[in-house]
């Protein structure tokens, strides 16, 4: 048998199920037009008497064991649907996905203006952002929501802080990070559902982002193990012992007497 497949005669598949389920089986010629003519039979298996015991004590039945279950996933391809624009100064407009870096480690330029671009985002999750800049401009430090380019382009003004925000009933379904990097300081990763990064001073420029989104794999609460019970047997009759005694009544003993 090769990937639950089988090929010849007297083969045999066990198949173990936690819950009712259904099986399907296929049958098709081993040549071309060859006979799909086959014979199956299914047979449930048992485990026979648990080792040690007895054969007349009643057998206590199973401890129910926690069950993980796990909210349906969204689509990796919702997820790759986001994608950052940024502009950049000496490049014009730049668009990555998620987890790529617009300028960075590699390639440090400054950025000017933000945009993020979700077609497919899910209807229970909200996003919106804002940049900051060192000298105070129109819409400075003013959330936008998801489709609107925020910042410059042409006017060789620097961003020198970003924001993000999740809102929505689904936003604890998605975990939401951060890379910044801002002229002459370290990398900065931060991650959550309000997301607020600057330089040390508050008017480094930003030459360096790069944002990623997952999806949490939320644990169900597991189910309480139950308390093994035992099968009480059922008390038996008790047997009467001893002499048999025939009452009569007078009129019967009269009618033997006569």
């Amino acid at each position: 048998m090769v990937n639950g497949t089988l090929f010849a005669p007297e083969t045999a598949l066990v198949v173990s199920v936690a819950r009712p389920s259904r099986l399907i089986v296929e049958v098709t010629a081993g040549r071309a037009g060859g006979s799909t003519a086959a014979n199956i039979k299914i047979e449930p298996l048992t485990q026979g008497q648990p080792v040690g015991q007895p054969a007349g004590q009643p057998v206590a039945q199973p401890v129910s064991q926690p069950v993980d279950t796990y909210e349906p996933e969204a689509g990796a391809g919702e997820l790759d649907d986001l994608k950052l624009l940024a502009h950049v100064a000496g490049l014009g407009d730049v668009t990555v996905g998620a987890n790529a870096w617009i300028a960075g480690p590699s390639a440090p330029a400054r950025i000017e203006g933000i945009g993020l671009e979700w077609p497919n985002m899910p209807h229970d999750l909200n996003l919106q952002y804002a940049v900051k800049f060192a000298r105070p401009q129109r819409g400075d430090n003013q959330f936008v929501p998801i489709g609107t380019f925020a910042g410059t382009r042409g006017r060789a003004l620097a961003i020198t802080g970003f924001s993000l925000e999740a809102t929505g009933p689904g936003v604890d379904r998605y975990a939401i990070s951060a890379e910044t990097i801002f002229l002459g300081a370290p990398a900065l990763r931060v991650s959550g559902n309000r997301i607020v990064v600057s330089g040390p001073s508050g008017r480094e420029p930003l030459v360096g982002l790069k944002l990623n989104l997952e999806e949490r794999r939320v644990q169900a609460a597991p189910l309480a193990p139950q308390q093994p019970r035992r099968v009480e047997p059922v008390n038996q009759i008790p047997r009467l012992e001893g002499r048999v005694r025939v009452f009569r009544s007078r009129q019967s003993a009269a009618k033997t007497a006569g």
